[in-house]
């Protein structure tokens, strides 16, 4: 709720700022929390229903996730993960790697969906391009345990090159080894892969302290 609300402050904020006719737009996350701006840089986006009001007044109407769809979909998540549980432990034993690394990095990949295929062709559980999957040996991207095999493979080598500085391995995996060298080994600034590697590390130690 304190999250809700420090969100619907944000929003107010925002409209507050400007008496012109500003566009604004908002989605709700996985969870529940709206997020709302006026330049938007996720796909997520949608624009904000403005109603007009007497006095300047600008009011906002912004459709939030019912609690218990929420708990729903967090219960589906759940049941999602815990089904490739022994694939996780066995790819993470084989490559040095720690589980909760692993099924942090397949939460925000894939959201544990074995068939999910991005836009760019990055397919299965821990979300492999074609010509990575070719790299790590997997023959086929929809086999779940290959796929794991095959990120946590990967992911290996990306700690190996970077020094097991996690940041740095996080970018490279979401943006490319390149993007980060290009970068002097910093987080490139793309906007998606910055806030890729800020939801992997929240839900590592998420997942470390047994959530």
């Amino acid at each position: 709720m304190a999250r809700l609300l420090a969100s619907l402050s944000v929003a107010a904020a925002l409209l507050a700022r400007s008496a012109a006719a500003e566009e604004f737009y908002s989605f709700v996350d996985t969870d529940g929390v709206i997020h709302v701006t006026n330049v938007p840089q996720d796909a997520r986006y949608r624009r904000v229903r403005e109603k007009p009001a007497t006095g300047g007044v600008h009011r906002i109407v912004i459709q939030g996730r019912p609690v218990r769809a929420r708990t729903a979909q967090a219960a589906v998540t759940s049941r999602r993960a815990s089904i490739w549980e022994d694939h996780i432990q066995a790819a993470a034993e084989k490559y040095g790697l720690a589980p909760p690394l692993l099924k942090a990095v397949m939460a925000v990949e894939s959201n544990f969906d074995p068939t999910a295929v991005s836009d760019k062709g990055a397919t299965g559980l821990m979300q492999l391009m074609p010509a990575t999957a070719r790299d790590m040996y997997v023959d086929d991207l929809y086999d779940p345990r290959q796929n794991i095999e095959g990120g946590a493979r990967y992911l290996r080598q990306l700690q190996d090159r970077f020094g097991n500085d996690l940041e740095q391995v996080l970018a490279a995996y979401n943006a490319g080894p390149e993007a980060v060298r290009r970068s002097g080994g910093a987080v490139p600034p793309i906007p998606e892969t910055r806030a890729y590697v800020k939801k992997v590390l929240a839900l590592y130690q998420a997942y470390l302290g047994g959530r």
